[in-house]
């Protein structure tokens, strides 16, 4: 079964009600952290809880050695998971009213902890369902607690120091899931420091959809990411972004498109440059400047 699956607002609609569905509803807004909860509030999918970027899926922010959205501690976000439900053969169905870059945040988190099978991010977020003309509701589920015996592989994920050892080898293709202008440094509205890692290739996460906030064919997709490796083979592939969120989204494309699930830097740029001793680049240059 592939790990990076899609599911439409219809086939989500015929499988409500089916005992072992989850479903996280994982709205969010960087500028407004109250957002997602007020929304979920305001109306959501039928049988969907919400999980909340800061409180559920990411740990505490430590001044100075953290980027803005840690991992959370793996026990901790098994809690979490075996409260909303989840079990070993759960199917999980995870959405956003945004890119899906939420919701992929989720899909990692999940891979993470061992999940890799039945779970799904609702094509086209909750406007797809909203399109679809199905109800929301504002009922709160009441799910009997989960069994899920989740355990964090080290293998998806890459420190700072293993990735600054790993810049000026040949094989490595490291993904910036940002915007070009915050690639190049031109523009930052969330960090103290503009630019992006040495040797970094742009590749915003965004492109990862068509004009509808759908994902792209994977064929598409595999030439998207075939023309940011090059001859370089994949098994180099490092995802990153501003936090470790929206790389999630790269990282959810790759697997559409056939790729082996790619190791994650976490902490991303907004670790990245707590340490002046870590180079960074601007512009769309490519090698050390700092």
């Amino acid at each position: 079964m592939p790990l990076a699956q899609l599911l439409t607002a219809d086939a989500l609609k015929a499988r409500l009600g089916q005992p072992e569905l989850v479903i996280l509803d994982c709205r969010f807004a960087l500028d407004e952290p109250a957002y997602g909860q007020r929304s979920y509030s305001a109306g959501h999918i039928p049988g969907a809880l919400f999980a909340d970027l800061e409180r559920d899926l990411s740990g505490p922010i430590h001044k100075g050695t953290t980027g803005r959205h840690p991992l959370p501690e793996p026990t901790r976000l098994l809690a979490r998971l075996r409260e909303w439900g989840l079990n070993d053969n759960s199917t999980v169905v995870l959405y956003d009213d945004g890119s899906g870059a939420f919701a992929a945040r989720a899909w990692w988190l999940l891979a993470w902890l061992g999940k890799r099978e039945g779970v799904y991010l609702l094509d086209g977020g909750w406007q797809a369902w909203q399109q679809a003309g199905f109800a929301p509701t504002q009922a709160l589920p009441n799910p009997e607690p989960g069994g899920f015996s989740g355990q964090a592989d080290a293998s998806l994920l890459l420190s700072a120091a293993q990735l600054l050892q790993r810049l000026d080898t040949p094989q490595l293709t490291l993904l910036d899931a940002r915007a070009l202008p915050r690639f190049r440094g031109e523009v930052e509205p969330l960090d103290p420091v503009a630019g992006h890692i040495p040797g970094a290739r742009c590749a915003p996460f965004t492109d990862n959809l068509d004009s509808t906030g759908r994902f792209l064919p994977a064929s598409e997709l595999r030439q998207r990411f075939a023309a940011q490796l090059g001859t370089r083979p994949a098994s180099g592939l490092v995802a990153y972004c501003g936090s470790g969120v929206t790389a999630c989204h790269n990282l959810f494309a790759l697997c559409l498109a056939g790729y082996p699930l790619a190791p994650l830097y976490a902490g991303s740029w907004s670790e990245w440059i707590t340490d002046p001793t870590r180079p960074v680049a601007t512009g769309d240059e490519q090698t050390r400047s700092r």
